[in-house]
C-alpha cells in the first residue's frame, strides 16, 4: 500500500504547487490591469490567456463587476485557497493513513 500512498502524496504535492503557481498568475494578471499594458506583449497575452477562460466561467455564474471593480480574481483566489486547504490536505491525510 505504500506505493499507492506515495503516489497520492506526490499528486497532492504537485497539485499544491500548481495551485500556488496559478494563484500567482491570477495575482499578477489582476495587478497588470491597473496599468495599461501593451496587449501584444507575450507576457500579457500569456497572463490573459491563462486567466480569462476561468474568469468567463465565473462571470457566467455570478455577477462580478461591482462599481467598476471586477472581483473575479478574488473569487478564483478564494477557490484556489479552498482547494489547497481541503483537497490537498485530504490527499495528504489519505496518503498518511494508507501508509500505516
Amino acid at each position: 500500500m505504500f506505493v499507492i500512498a506515495n503516489f497520492i502524496e506526490a499528486v497532492a504535492r504537485i497539485l499544491d504547487i500548481a495551485l500556488t503557481v496559478y494563484m500567482w498568475i491570477v495575482i499578477i494578471s489582476a495587478l497588470i490591469t491597473w496599468i495599461n499594458p501593451d496587449p501584444y506583449n507575450p507576457i500579457v497575452r500569456f497572463l490573459r490567456g491563462a486567466t480569462e477562460p476561468v474568469y468567463r466561467k465565473i462571470r457566467r455564474i455570478a455577477p462580478t463587476n461591482f462599481g467598476g471593480v471586477d472581483i473575479a480574481p478574488l473569487i478564483v483566489i478564494g477557490v484556489i485557497i479552498f482547494l489547497q486547504y481541503f483537497l490537498v490536505n485530504t490527499l495528504h491525510e489519505l496518503a498518511v493513513r494508507l501508509k500505516y
